[in-house]
Formats: C-alpha cells, structure tokens, sequence
C-alpha cells in the first residue's frame, strides 16, 4: 500500500482535499487527520471491519476502547443516553474542544471493536477546522486513537504520521502542527461525581469551575479500562527514558555518570544542560516532538526533568509516566 499526503489549508474548505478521504472512510478504510490535541487514525465507527483496520495498523491491543469524534453537540445526543445534566453542561462549556466524555452509548450504535464491548463510550467534538470539515462532509461518527505504532509517542506533525504509518494506511491529511500536542483529557460521566480517567488540556480545576466536584483516578474498580491510555506502556520513546527531579546539580551527575559508563545521554527539560550529548525541550507543546527526536539520535538513554509539588502539569506528568514506564534515575 502506498501512503498519501495531502495538504489541507486549515482556513479554507476546499472540496477536493476532503473527497478523497471521505470515500475512503466511507468504503471502510482508515484515513490520519489532525485534531487540536494529536493526529488521529479515524475510520467508521459503526463498521466493526473499519475499526478493525485501525488495530491493526497501530498493533493496538483490541481491549483499548477507542474514542468517537463527531461534528456537534447534537450529533453526539444522537448516539448516547442517560445523559445528565453535568454531561450537557460540559459539551456547552468545552466543546468543540479537547474533552471527551464518556457515557451511556445507544444500543447497537458503535461497533463492539469500539467500546472494547462495554456498554459506555468515549465521544468528543475536536476544536480543528479540518476534522471538524471532514465529519461534516462525512456525515459518520469517527473512531479516532492517536496516528501513532502502539506505545510509541504520539503525532503532532503529519510527518510523524508518516514516519509510523507508511504503507500501513493509504491517506494523512496534513493540516500543519497541532495545537495542544497531547490527548485530550477523558471525563467519566457515568460516575457521581465524575471521574478524570485521563488528564489533559482541560484541567480538574476547570471542570470543577463548571460542574462542581470532580474525583482523578486511573482505572475503575474492575481493571477494566474504559478510556484510552489506560492499561499499556504509551508514549514511549525506543531509548530508555527515565524521569529525574529538576535540580540542575543532580541532572549534571547523572550526565556524568551515563557517560562515564561510555553512553550518550540526551536530555527533555525546559533549560539546556551543555554537557549532555543532546537536548530537547520540555512542555506540553513540543514533548511528543522531543520524543521522536530522542529517537533519531544514538543517545543510549533519556532524561526528562519534572517538577515536583507543581499543580498544574497533571496531564504532562501523566504521559511521562506512562513514557518512562514510572522509572526514576538514582
């Protein structure tokens, strides 16, 4: 299979960039395109053989339920129930955005390859002119997981895409840089009070500023994950990666000590240290993109430096985690 790429103008609807991609989707293939959060893998989540192309494009796990990106508010009430008043106002106060909901999915609705068949589903309206474009020229729910090879870091440029998806899907359409440059954050409405099963851009205080109490935990007491980013080792970079306190004396020690073992070291912080062998930013932005550089060096293991005691980096701490596989350097 050969992999296309098409540029699409994020200000202009041209009808040409979209035809392509929407007969893809709609003839049950899969097709990359950018969102506001990360560059998704979208195919008809209604047609179970179509999701199934995703899995096996991304070497994803099948118990990993997949979000659904649809085009409006209205479009979503079309395929849940048991919507609560929380639920609403969260759609008005941050959608289109970088929120997904989870909730009661209608019977029949979702291929079970979906939900990993649960009877909950995780759904969202994305804040980006060209998967917005696209779903209204779709006129079909997209199940949409990061364009990424499982566990890997996930794209913020479409020639990260590319680089993981090539001649494994058949179109990306590149709509330039996404904004956020990590997932969005998953709230489970079907909980009282509401649970954070993932954070992200949207903040718990931000939530909570909307509909009051809202409670942060990682798995439901079942263990079974009802949101992506829940069960596997995600975001990981080929090198070892391990996280380390942000003190510039102990960042230099260990820099010295990997290299004195003959090894390079590259380093993720937010300032450079000059006697590593690499240096790569460290923000919510540009963490995935630093993830993928580590990978086109030789450095033999990586550093990321994180703050202790800080509130509102959740969602940054969470995928580093999950990156490191919570490894610490001592």
């Amino acid at each position: 299979m050969k992999t296309k790429i098409i540029s699409v103008d994020k200000n202009v609807d041209e009808e040409n960039n979209y035809t392509q991609a929407v007969e893809i989707l709609r003839a049950g293939g899969v097709v990359a395109f950018p969102t506001e959060t990360v560059y998704g893998l979208g195919a008809d989540a209604t047609n179970p053989e179509a999701v199934a192309k995703i899995f096996e494009a991304k070497g994803r796990p099948a118990d990993n339920p997949l979000i659904v990106h649809v085009d409006s508010k209205e479009t979503a009430l079309g395929y849940v129930q048991e919507v609560s008043p929380k639920a609403l106002q969260c759609m008005d106060a941050f959608w289109p955005g970088a929120l997904t909901l989870i909730m009661q999915a209608k019977s029949g609705t979702f291929a079970s390859n979906v939900t990993a068949n649960l009877d909950t589903v995780g759904i969202r309206v994305p804040n980006h002119p060209v998967a917005l474009n696209l779903l209204r020229k779709l006129q079909l729910p997209l199940a949409a997981p990061s364009a990424n090879t499982s566990g890997k870091p996930s794209p913020t440029l479409a020639g990260h895409v590319y680089h993981d998806m090539d001649g494994r899907i058949p179109l990306i359409l590149d709509g330039g840089a996404t904004e956020i440059g990590i997932e969005s954050t998953v709230l489970d409405m079907t909980s009282e009070p509401p649970v954070i099963l993932r954070p992200g851009k949207v903040s718990k205080e931000q939530l909570e500023q909307v509909i009051g109490t809202v409670r942060s935990s990682s798995r439901n007491k079942n263990n079974i994950p009802k949101s992506p980013g829940m069960k596997y080792v995600h975001y990981a970079p080929t090198a070892p990666l391990y996280l380390i306190e942000n003190e510039k004396g102990l960042i230099e020690k260990a820099i010295q000590y990997v290299q004195e073992k003959g090894k390079s070291v590259a380093v993720i912080s937010k300032i450079e240290y000059p006697t590593a062998d690499y240096n790569f930013p460290l923000s919510m932005e540009s963490l995935y993109a630093s993830l993928r550089k580590c990978d086109s060096t030789d450095a033999d293991l990586i550093l990321a430096s994180v703050e202790s005691g800080v509130q509102d980096n959740d969602a940054l701490m969470n995928r580093l985690e999950k990156a490191a596989d919570h490894k610490w350097f001592s």
